[in-house]
């Protein structure tokens, strides 16, 4: 299991299919985004066409436990990205704890996640955006835990810190 961690456009996305492409033929995409404004679309848009047909896609922004039960025969799958997914279980007002827990619980180890590194930044002004920052910190700590390799992305270069 492979976590892929930096900041915003830093690279994570190009170097998880990367990897992916390396570690096997059938592979999935499972993607957290919601396209709800034009921007995201657009993005969305982006990325399927930079995985072309190496990828089976699967969307889910909430349920990821579901999802990878159904992918389970993959030889790798992305998930992109735990920040999203994260965002999507606060906007839903789920619980984050028992959300990570399912996630967590349904990891077999053929997985690359991609999430960011929020909490190098200014302490958020509002609770809500501080709740977030600490628990996708704790989210990304219990994952790099169970990961063979940790990568830091930084102006598109992967630093390997596990």
């Amino acid at each position: 299991m492979i976590l892929i961690t930096g900041g915003e456009r830093s690279g994570k996305s190009a170097f998880a299919l990367k990897k992916a492409i390396d570690m096997g033929k059938k592979r999935a995409f499972i993607a957290t985004a919601v396209p709800f404004d034009n921007e995201m679309k657009e993005r969305i848009k982006k990325h399927k066409n930079e995985r072309g047909m190496l990828f089976d896609t699967f969307e889910e922004p909430i349920y990821l436990n579901k999802i990878l039960k159904k992918t389970n025969s993959y030889d790798v799958r992305i998930i992109e990205c735990l920040t999203t997914w994260l965002g999507n279980i606060f906007y839903g007002k789920l619980d984050p704890n028992i959300m990570s827990e399912r996630l967590i619980e349904s990891l077999n180890g053929n997985e690359i996640i991609v999430t960011n590194e929020v909490g190098m930044g200014i302490v958020p002004n509002n609770p809500m955006t501080r709740r977030y920052v600490e628990e996708l910190g704790r989210l990304n700590a219990k994952i790099a835990a169970l990961c063979d390799e940790v990568y830091f992305m930084v102006s598109g270069i992967a630093l390997k810190i596990k």
